[in-house]
C-alpha cells in the first residue's frame, strides 16, 4: 500500500515538473510597450544581441537608450532601414526652449548618427564660444588653429527656428544659432554644451515635407546601427523569428539561442513545438493511465 502511494506521488511530481518546464512564460518578448522588438534589440538579459543589451533596455514597458550623457526614450525603430529614433526631454523644440547639457554617444556603442540628423546650437556666447572663432584662426590659449564648427549652409534652418515663438523669446540675434551637423562631433560623438558655451540645443531628423514650418519638423535624434561588420542579418535569427521565436544569447560565450513560446531555448528555431505539444498530451495520458493502475 505504501509503495502504491509512493508511486502515485512520484508520478504526479514527474508529470508536473515536466509540464512546468513546457508551459513556463517566454523569457524574451516581441514587444516593449507598443514598440515591436526584433533582433538586435531585446527586452531583457539574454535577449537580442549582447552588444546592444547595455544600451537599449525595456523597463516597465518603456524602451530606453542609455549613453554617458543620460537616458533617452526610444520613440520608434525602423528595422527595414536599421534606424532607431530617440527623443531628449531636455532638447529645445519649436514648442519650448530648455537648458540642457548636450548629447553624446559612447565611443564603443554600436550606433552612429544618421545622415538626416541635424543639430542646432542655441543661445551661444558670441564672444567666448569656440564655434565663432574665425576660420583657420590661431588660438594662443591652446596653441592650435581653430576651425569653425557651424555649417554655413544651415543659415535658413536657424531663421526658421527663430520664427518659433518659444525660441524667439530668447531675444538673441540669429547669429547665436549654429547648425552643428553630426560630422562635426568628432570621433568621440560628443556635443558638450558647456564646453561650447551654449545653453541649449535642438535636433531633428526630418522636415516632414514642410521645410519652412519648424512646428511640424520631426524633433529627436536618428541613429543607425549595424548587425555586424558585414551588416548581414544572421540566418539563424531569421529562422528563429519566422517560427515565432525571439533571438537571444546564452552560455559563457554568449552563443545564439532561440527563445520559444513556453520558455524553451533551442539552438535553431521553434518549429519543433507541435511535437512538444503532442508529447505534452502523451505525458498527461500516460500519467493518468499509470495513476489509475496504481490506484486500483
Amino acid at each position: 500500500m505504501k509503495l502504491k502511494h509512493f508511486c502515485v506521488i512520484l508520478l504526479y511530481s514527474l508529470t508536473f515538473t515536466t509540464l512546468s518546464s513546457l508551459i513556463a512564460s517566454q523569457t524574451c518578448k516581441n514587444f516593449c510597450g507598443k514598440i515591436p522588438i526584433k533582433y538586435p534589440f531585446g527586452t531583457g538579459p539574454g535577449c537580442g544581441d549582447p552588444r546592444f543589451q547595455q544600451y537599449v533596455t525595456c523597463d516597465q514597458e518603456k524602451l530606453t537608450l542609455a549613453t554617458h550623457t543620460g537616458c533617452y526614450p526610444v520613440t520608434n525603430i525602423e528595422y527595414s532601414s536599421q534606424v532607431i529614433y530617440i527623443s531628449d526631454p531636455s532638447m529645445s523644440t519649436c514648442a519650448c526652449t530648455q537648458t540642457g547639457k548636450g548629447f553624446g554617444l559612447d565611443w564603443d556603442a554600436p550606433f552612429s548618427f544618421h545622415d538626416d540628423t541635424v543639430f542646432t546650437l542655441l543661445d551661444c556666447s558670441t564672444t567666448s564660444s569656440p564655434i565663432y572663432k574665425t576660420d583657420g584662426a590661431y588660438d594662443p590659449d591652446s596653441n592650435t588653429t581653430v576651425i569653425p564648427q557651424c555649417d554655413r549652409a544651415g543659415g535658413p534652418i536657424c531663421s526658421f527656428l527663430y520664427s518659433c515663438r518659444a525660441i524667439s523669446l530668447l531675444n538673441l540675434p540669429i547669429s547665436t544659432c549654429c547648425v552643428y551637423t553630426p560630422v562635426d562631433l568628432g570621433p568621440s560623438f560628443e556635443m558638450d554644451l558647456q564646453k561650447l558655451q551654449c545653453s541649449s540645443y535642438s535636433g531633428f531628423y526630418s522636415f516632414n515635407g514642410q521645410e519652412s514650418n519648424p512646428e511640424n519638423w520631426k524633433y529627436g535624434i536618428a541613429l543607425k546601427y549595424k548587425f555586424n561588420v558585414f551588416n548581414d542579418y544572421p540566418s539563424s535569427c531569421a529562422n528563429c523569428e519566422r517560427s515565432d521565436g525571439v533571438c537571444g544569447y546564452g552560455g559563457v560565450y554568449n552563443t545564439f539561442v532561440c527563445n520559444c513560446p513556453g520558455g524553451l531555448n533551442t539552438t535553431s528555431d521553434c518549429f519543433f513545438r507541435s511535437s512538444y505539444n503532442h508529447s505534452n498530451c502523451l505525458i498527461f495520458s500516460l500519467a493518468y493511465f499509470l495513476v489509475r493502475i496504481f490506484s486500483v
